[in-house]
């Protein structure tokens, strides 16, 4: 097994792979994360995206124009709890600048900002209705490790991680691939995808309060969740990610009720293993 980390996507980006030498399609992957990144980054003012949000109106790249559709599905399915059109919410919120440029206390937030907001998608053709722009963060770490497996796949059996945001391509000789969830649990995953959301990590202060990066659609602020981490599992990881962050958001009941494949905390620190996951 060979392994490469290295930082991309405001996260740290590790690759897995079952072979002896895969040096060229390492330095292929990590190419992907950084185009991957000039086309979805919010933090970038170059970027497709950020060029997107600021003309509310573009003919984009197909990479973009596929994750905008996959994320307006996401938003049906998830019934509002994922909604890429948080962006102004989560500036309002403090989250303005890459996370590590965010100022770990300052005065209080901005008033939240409305969520919900129209988008299209015709061919290539994305419209934004007046006021409303896109942030990609978690959708788009999945998208990019599920580009980088799929580049890797053609060496040996792959698993690429964006911050969590797990796709693998293959078995290893090991029988699956071994993913801590807590200290106290390991799932072992031989196909699709994983991801996890929670409150716990990228936190900040405004105000006196806490604030965090997975916002309510309903409220336009930081989620009052129950739980402090969710890990699911998905088809892929684009789908592990929108199923995270909607369970974190709606609660334990409403994820308890999904009887989705995840593994739930609480923030008093119960846990729950859902959707036969053994």
């Amino acid at each position: 097994m060979v392994h490469r980390s290295f930082a991309a996507m405001g996260t740290t980006i590790e690759l897995f792979v079952e072979a002896d030498d895969v040096s060229d399609e390492f330095d292929a992957a990590e190419a992907e994360f950084e185009r991957l990144e000039q086309v979805m980054s919010r933090f970038r003012p170059t970027s497709e995206l950020s060029r997107l949000n600021e003309a509310g109106e573009l003919d984009v790249s197909p990479e973009l124009a596929d994750v905008v559709r996959r994320a307006l599905e996401a938003r049906v399915s998830s019934r509002g709890r994922f909604d890429a059109t948080v962006h102004d919410a989560l500036v309002a919120a403090g989250y303005d600048r890459t996370f590590d440029d965010v100022p770990t206390d300052a005065p209080d937030p901005s008033p939240p900002a409305r969520c919900g907001g129209g988008v299209s998608v015709e061919g290539r053709r994305v419209r934004l209705d007046p006021g409303t722009r896109l942030d990609l963060g978690g959708i788009g770490k999945g998208y990019a490790a599920e580009r980088a497996a799929a580049l890797l796949a053609l060496t040996g059996p792959c698993l690429v991680s964006a911050g969590g945001d797990i796709a693998v391509r293959g078995v290893p000789s090991t029988g699956t691939w071994p993913i801590a969830v807590s200290d106290e649990m390991t799932l072992g995953l031989t196909q699709g995808g994983l991801a996890t959301s929670g409150s716990e990590r990228r936190r900040w202060r405004r105000g006196g309060a806490e604030q965090h990066h997975l916002i309510d659609p309903a409220t336009g602020r930081p989620a009052a969740s129950d739980l402090r981490r969710v890990t699911a599992v998905g088809s892929d990881a684009v789908e592990a990610e929108v199923l995270a962050t909607s369970l974190f958001i709606g609660g334990l009941d409403e994820a308890l009720a999904a009887e989705a494949a995840a593994v739930l905390l609480t923030v008093d620190g119960r846990t729950f293993v859902t959707g036969g996951i053994a």
